[in-house]
């Protein structure tokens, strides 16, 4: 949270991506899979200023038993600097995709994942 609310350009590009997800819309220039191989199954980037910055904050999708959609923000990235993937990265993503995740409902009950 420290990366988004560093200022309000930020926080913008971050609501922009948000609203993005909410919607069910596509746009890989904002939000895209990171799946080079089968081990990085539901993770995804969320993509500030490209061709500027070009950080990134790797996230990790779920839907659970209750058919409620979640995304966790896991990783920062910044300054990415290839165009591929590099070891560093593919270590990052495989990272983010064995995370074990516990996701906690309003009425308190955990869900581990």
């Amino acid at each position: 949270m420290t990366y988004i609310k560093q200022d309000r350009r930020h926080l913008n590009k971050f609501e922009d991506i948000c609203n993005l997800i909410l919607a069910g819309l596509r746009n890989p220039q904002l939000y895209d899979k990171e799946e080079p191989d089968k081990q990085s199954k539901g993770v995804r980037a969320m993509k500030f200023f490209k061709g500027q910055e070009n950080d990134r904050i790797y996230c990790k999708e779920i839907t659970l038993e209750c058919k409620i959609f979640v995304v966790i923000t896991a990783e920062l990235y910044p300054k990415k600097k290839t165009q591929g993937l590099s070891k560093e990265l593919k270590t990052l993503i495989h990272k983010v995709a064995k995370y074990d995740y516990e996701i906690e409902d309003p009425s308190g009950d955990k869900k581990g994942i």
